[in-house]
């Protein structure tokens, strides 16, 4: 039971940093980025590559992945997603699908349609017991790298200057610029930290969760889940939602297999009838 409950929480942890770009975008900035889970992809293919061909250190692929991420979103938000900021979200919907099928076409085509796999480095990989429980040590490094990331997103939306200007430029726009906050270089940075973080979830998460051009189609539904489940006016939302459907998955997966992701599904539906807004969104 409690080997269960751990993996649960390093499942959810992952899940967060995989989808709290995407709360990001659609609940400070109102837009509907369904290509989210394609920078994820990219995150892990960059970090395959780096590993597989040319053998770079785990610790060191990973912020080449969000980087990496990161400067192709910024590319993409200053070319393409600047222009669906005040469209509706079904036009931002299309497009973003767009992006996602496109995106699997061209990594079928340059990787094919295999699934890859990383080397993990040997000090990652196993198990140690404490106190009569298995505890994975790779899963155990996800859970502090998504606990730091946890509370340095808190910290950098409440308590920074940044965090101020983000919220007033999604508020009025028109009162921002006018208070000298530069809202287009705002959105911009917000884009691109959204987009390297789907691709360090990526990197984290090609050895759990696998990694094939599919993966966008996939965990697409998962992401807009914790979205939903979480409520977007926060980013505690979300995270508190993680770690109860990454619990919820593990536990239903392993008591009730032949369910497979039915519990999670119900349990969305059961939240989307009662409080729609979701769960621990902000009421008004």
């Amino acid at each position: 039971m409690l080997t269960i409950l751990f993996d649960g929480v390093a499942y959810g942890m992952l899940l967060f940093v995989l989808a709290c770009g995407l709360s990001v975008t659609l609940g400070l900035m109102n837009f509907v980025n369904l290509a989210h889970g394609a920078f994820a992809m990219a995150g892990g293919y960059v970090t395959v590559v780096l590993l597989n061909r040319y053998n770079v250190p785990f610790l060191l692929a990973l912020p080449v992945a969000f980087v990496a991420t990161a400067a192709l979103g910024l590319v993409l938000e200053r070319t393409l997603y600047v222009r669906l900021y005040g469209r509706s979200h079904l036009d931002q919907v299309l497009f973003s699908i767009g992006l996602v099928f496109m995106a699997v076409a061209a990594v079928d085509y340059a990787f094919g349609s295999q699934q890859q796999f990383v080397r993990m480095p040997s000090f990652l990989q196993g198990r140690v017991e404490i106190a009569g429980v298995g505890v994975g040590i790779y899963r155990s490094f996800i859970i502090l790298i998504c606990g730091v990331l946890v509370i340095a997103l808190q910290l950098a939306l409440s308590r920074t200057r940044f965090g101020s200007q983000l919220r007033a430029a999604v508020d009025d726009q028109r009162v921002a610029r006018g208070l000298g906050i530069e809202v287009n270089r705002i959105f911009a940075a917000t884009f691109a930290v959204g987009s390297g973080l789907a691709g360090l979830g990526g990197a984290l998460g090609a050895e759990i969760l696998g990694l094939d051009p599919t993966f966008p189609l996939k965990f697409m539904i998962y992401f807009l889940i914790v979205v939903t489940v979480g409520g977007t006016s926060s980013i505690t939302g979300p995270f508190l939602a993680s770690l109860m459907l990454g619990i919820a998955d593990v536990a239903g997966k392993y008591y009730v297999p032949a369910f497979g992701a039915f519990v999670i599904y119900t349990f969305m539906i059961t939240v989307l009838i009662f409080r729609p807004q979701g769960l621990f969104a902000r009421a008004r």
